[in-house]
């Protein structure tokens, strides 16, 4: 969608978009413009002590506004060029228009020639991340049936991004630390749009690859290019992270001999048939199995190593909802030997490229549904 122009009302209050050669009317969006010093105030002029969070994009502060309510004010890092105030406000713009109950809802933004701002609604219960590792000791851990919830859940809110808005956003670094919680623990995809707007200095595709590591797809390492499709494959190392818990990438898992990367940890356990050892501790055995090989079997379909290969995320939401796995499954078990075998005779230089099905044997997880 191109915005063809900006009418303001109150600078301080809102700003609102019109879509050229629309009917500008079912397409208005309102966002608050909160002033520098409102937000001083709640945070208390970004106090150390009310930093949440910290990530490539920034920090995040707990804030409560005039009106009591809490809200997560994200500071962004400073990558200012000229003329980038108006790229800035249209994907701002871009952002508030994406909304749906499992993403995060821009509530406003603040902009000086210091500073860029942006206000969410605060999470209560913090990201998957932290209530996977960081979790206080008196805090229960994510029980299967909510782990179930927010793998559903976060896939709906990828789908609509990918799907449901013009242009589509791609989020670029799907990970357990950007699906957030909300009172009811239902996921929220929180960061998306973020790194577009990083880069409004840039074209549409950087050479500099933006991603956590362990989440990043191997095409996206090699070419700089971002898709829907790399974004697949950060939500299937996202759903390794929820079963077993552990971080996608962990020198710690070399005292044991073990992959630092996840999904090659993963993959060994799955060669040597130790399903068992893969599912977070913090569980103490109260899973259903077959919905354990189910989620793993969406995770290995979505991380394969060739983009076309990984279903899209409106295909996962169905599979995560019963419909079509079974075949797909059965479907990358036939295509499995060949693509190894073409892979080595056209790519033999590429061993280094990780490929989420070499290790897997064709019977792996294939039991009945």
């Amino acid at each position: 969608m191109v915005l063809a122009y900006w009418r303001k009302r109150k600078p301080q209050d809102h700003f609102i978009d019109v879509p050229a050669e629309e009917d500008p009317e079912p397409h208005l969006r309102q966002l608050k413009r909160f002033s520098l010093s409102e937000l001083q105030v709640a945070t208390d002029n970004f106090s150390h002590k009310n930093i949440s969070g910290r990530g490539r994009f920034g920090k995040v502060y707990k804030g409560r506004l005039t009106d009591g309510s809490i809200v997560a004010v994200k500071r962004l890092k400073e990558e200012r060029t000229q003329g980038g105030e108006l790229q800035f406000q249209t994907e701002v713009v871009m952002i508030s228009m994406a909304v749906h109950r499992n993403l995060l809802r821009l509530r406003g933004f603040c902009m000086t020639p210091t500073e860029r701002l942006l206000v969410y609604p605060f999470m209560a219960n913090g990201s998957v991340a932290s209530c996977l590792r960081e979790r206080s000791e008196s805090q229960s851990p994510l029980d299967w049936s909510i782990r179930q919830q927010i793998a559903l859940g976060s896939a709906r809110g990828l789908a609509y991004l990918h799907d449901h808005c013009d242009p589509k956003i791609i989020h670029r670094d799907v990970k357990a630390a950007n699906i957030l919680l909300d009172e009811d623990f239902e996921a929220v995809v929180g960061d998306f749009g973020l790194a577009k707007l990083m880069d409004y200095k840039d074209t549409h595709v950087t050479t500099a690859v933006r991603g956590t590591i362990g989440h990043i797809a191997p095409e996206y390492l090699s070419t700089g290019k971002s898709s829907e499709k790399t974004d697949v494959f950060g939500y299937g190392v996202m759903l390794l992270e929820l079963i077993t818990g552990q971080r996608a990438f962990d020198l710690a898992r070399l005292a044991n001999d073990d992959d630092v990367m996840l999904l090659d940890w993963v993959k060994g356990l799955l060669k040597d048939k130790k399903l068992e050892m893969l599912v977070d501790a913090d569980l103490n055995g109260t899973y259903i199995d077959d919905e354990v090989e189910q989620l793993i079997q969406v995770a290995l379909l979505c991380t394969q190593s060739t983009p076309m290969e990984r279903p899209k995320m409106s295909e996962v939401v169905r599979m995560l909802e019963g419909d079509g796995l079974a075949e797909r499954w059965e479907e990358w078990q036939k295509e499995e030997v060949f693509q190894q075998e073409f892979n080595h005779m056209h790519h033999p230089n590429t061993h280094w490229i990780v490929d989420s099905t070499s290790h897997v044997p064709p019977d792996e997880l294939s039991g009945p549904r």
